[in-house]
């Protein structure tokens, strides 16, 4: 596997909790893997409709790690968070800031730190668990420390992920079909197709993977064939409904049978993570000049403690 060195910036800061200055240099400068997660690495997306979805990891500096320094809320002054990601729509710059919904030639990333990262995707968390299976031609950035992570990516994978891979699915077929709780944001989808077709080809695309992580350990980016065109046609409202409630419902079944019974561990390799994780913050820490994250000279109210 090869290092790729690529652009780390990142979108300037904003008035949310986890979009500060002081955030986006914590990633930007200790970031270690960032790649594309959304439709475009899936092999899914529709020409001129789809954003851009990426995810990263970084290494905070030790005050965040071992100290009680903490980040400013957005753009306030005096309002603190703990450092755990880096969160930023570009679509928030246009009228309606935070309410926007991301589209066409939009770029939403968000950057975790390694610590928070490793446990979603201990947890067999969906999203943060396909940064490991990413082509390189998707890949933004990967030093040294990123290549260790993925080379080890099949610590990670464990029968936990059924659960998740569940949850997520069937949260995207209650809101395919409007069940009670659900909702839409894309009401043009379900008034042109009966239902809302993005969420359909979701909760398809995350049986199908899920299928594929518990059978093999590992998922194929871009979707493969025939899936990656079946998946397609749902998303252009090709498919009648009813026929995607059975194919949803029988991905929904063989990952429910894999929960039991899978090939891979019951458990994640806990103890091979928290290793990464020793040594990654201290070859991280061993080059990182004195201040060269916080922007200099820093305010008490950038980096202030607990309490």
């Amino acid at each position: 596997m090869e290092v790729i060195r690529g652009d780390r910036s990142l979108p300037g800061p904003f008035d949310h909790p986890h979009a500060s200055e002081v955030a986006r240099r914590i990633a930007e400068r200790g970031t270690v893997l960032r790649a594309q997660v959304g439709s475009g690495v899936h092999g899914t997306s529709i020409s001129g409709q789809d954003d851009r979805d990426e995810i990263g990891i970084c290494l905070e500096p030790p005050e965040f790690v071992t100290g009680l320094a903490r980040v400013p809320s957005g753009l306030s002054t005096t309002a603190t968070v703990e450092f755990e990601q880096y969160h930023r729509h570009t679509v928030w710059d246009q009228p309606g800031g935070l309410a926007n919904r991301s589209g066409a030639g939009d770029l939403d990333v968000v950057i975790y730190s390694a610590r928070k990262w490793c446990r979603l995707a201990l947890a067999g968390n969906p999203s943060v668990l396909l940064l490991l299976f990413v082509p390189d031609e998707e890949v933004v950035h990967r030093d040294e420390i990123g290549v260790e992570l993925v080379e080890g990516a099949h610590h990670f994978v464990s029968r936990l992920a059924a659960d998740r891979f569940l949850g997520y699915l069937q949260a995207q077929k209650a809101a395919m079909t409007g069940e009670v709780g659900a909702h839409t944001n894309r009401p043009e989808l379900v008034a042109e197709h009966g239902y809302d077709t993005k969420f359909a080809m979701h909760a398809l695309r995350l049986g199908v993977q899920g299928v594929e992580l518990l059978t093999t350990g590992r998922i194929t980016l871009p979707v493969p064939e025939p899936d990656r065109a079946y998946l397609r046609s749902v998303r252009r409202g090709e498919v009648p409904l009813a026929e995607v409630v059975a194919a949803v419902a029988d991905v929904e079944a063989r990952l429910e049978a894999l929960r039991e019974h899978s090939d891979v561990p019951p458990e994640p390799d806990r103890a091979w993570v928290d290793g990464w994780l020793h040594r990654s913050y201290e070859r991280f820490w061993a080059g990182l000049p004195l201040g060269d994250v916080s922007p200099p000279p820093p305010r008490p109210d950038d980096l202030s403690p607990i309490g």
